[in-house]
């Protein structure tokens, strides 16, 4: 049986997200920064995360070379940020406020929730390389409401 890949796309996508930043050094110091949905929690002990990255992406060997990574949980007024950092080959670092802990990779500080992970190994995932990070550092606003994405449009929490 042959799967339609925007068949595919469009029955995966109505599976709610939340929205990332994902964030790295790049070997010659450049920030990295992509927008991501695809981060998934993989164990509480050890404390490890996921996310993929388009084999296509302009910088997939840049973060394959890090060795470090940072997710950065996306609040539901953040969307600017997600289209931002969704764009190749601009420069995604004006006026975002960011700091660096453990590893190095920018933090966003206005983040609902932030992980900075060091690259504990990398798997072929098809068109995507899946990345998985063990967490040394995280930060948590449980205040704060999420940026979701649903069926190709961004969404947020209905109270």
């Amino acid at each position: 049986m042959t799967i339609d890949k925007i068949e595919l796309r469009n029955a995966l996508g109505s599976f709610a997200t939340g929205i990332t930043i994902v964030t790295a050094v790049g070997p010659q110091g450049d920030l990295l920064g992509i927008t991501a949905n695809s981060f998934n929690s993989v164990s509480l002990d050890p404390p490890l995360v996921l996310f993929s990255l388009a084999r296509g992406a302009y910088s997939l060997k840049a973060f394959q070379a890090s060795g470090a990574f940072a997710i950065n949980v996306l609040r539901e007024d953040q969307e600017h940020l997600s289209s931002n950092f969704a764009r190749a080959l601009v420069d995604k670092w004006s006026n975002v406020p960011y700091e660096t802990w453990v590893t190095g990779s920018p933090i966003l500080k206005e983040a609902i929730a932030s992980f900075d992970c060091e690259v504990h190994s990398m798997y072929d995932g098809g068109d995507h390389v899946i990345f998985v990070g063990r967490v040394l550092q995280l930060r948590c606003n449980a205040e704060e409401s999420p940026l979701l994405y649903f069926r190709g449009r961004y969404a947020r929490l209905a109270r």
